[in-house]
């Protein structure tokens, strides 16, 4: 990918480079919970800060560790209206609970380049097979060559798993399984946003990375934007093979000209 597409795309919400907030810590799904629970969805940057520092809606025992979660969180969600893919989760969040680990695991994949270069890992595990710790330390040396110490290689893959756990692909506390969790139609449009942000457009916004978290068929993956469609959540059209998405509300023209641009860029 070129520079040039990465600001592009960082622009639209998107964070690139090596280094993520999974090297401390997992997509910090409780807290995100407890945090949106106590903000406005009209929320702006400066009422999250003031949520967490002043009033602690987090239960961190210390101002240091509320300032390090307020650090991690908005490296990884953004925590800013500004942000086109935390918008579009700050909107989604709230329609359905069970909807919303997948919710955070897009973001966070969007927005940790650390995270991200797991995601194949993940995927290519059969449902019910065992993914144990040693496993995503021996991937990351070889993707990470001589990048990370011992320690930060078992902390950083503990990290890993957390979040993959709480996300649901993968199961069990000590020995890890991989798991297939149910799609729901608020996931499938944050998932089908994000392609739409790099560029894809119609037939294509369904063989992007970010679908395959999802796996099933064409037509199950179609069958499941046509329900999102009917939440109203985007619009979903197919005539004669055809298929066209888009994302009433979700971007400014300013925003909707970057990502045009950016659809243009290797």
């Amino acid at each position: 990918m070129t520079e040039l597409r990465e600001d592009l795309l960082a622009q639209l919400g998107f964070r690139f480079g090596i280094n993520g907030p999974h090297a401390a810590r997992t997509m910090m799904l409780d807290d995100m919970r407890l945090l949106l629970e106590h903000t406005s969805e009209n929320a702006i940057r400066a009422d999250y800060s003031t949520a967490v520092i002043n009033d602690n809606v987090l239960g961190k025992p210390t101002k240091k560790a509320r300032e390090l979660a307020l650090r991690h969180m908005a490296t990884l969600y953004g925590l800013d209206p500004a942000n086109p893919i935390f918008r579009a989760f700050r909107r989604l969040w709230p329609l359905d609970a069970a909807a919303q680990p997948m919710l955070a695991l897009a973001v966070a994949l969007a927005r940790d380049p650390l995270l991200r270069g797991t995601q194949s890992l993940i995927l290519e595990q059969t449902p019910g097979a065992a993914v144990p710790r040693e496993a995503v330390e021996a991937f990351l040396s070889v993707t990470h060559p001589d990048r990370f110490s011992p320690a930060s290689l078992k902390s950083f893959a503990q990290n890993v798993a957390g979040t993959w756990t709480a996300a649901g692909f993968l199961q069990g506390r000590v020995r890890k399984v991989r798991a297939i969790p149910r799609p729901h139609p608020e996931s499938v449009a944050l998932l089908l946003f994000l392609g739409y942000l790099e560029g894809r457009t119609g037939q294509r916004l369904f063989s992007s990375s970010w679908m395959e978290l999802l796996g099933g068929s064409l037509d199950e993956l179609e069958a499941l934007a046509n329900s999102a469609s009917h939440r109203g959540l985007l619009v979903f059209m197919n005539a004669g093979g055809v298929k066209e998405v888009r994302f009433p509300g979700y971007l400014t023209a300013e925003e909707e000209q970057i990502r045009q641009e950016a659809s243009h860029v290797v």
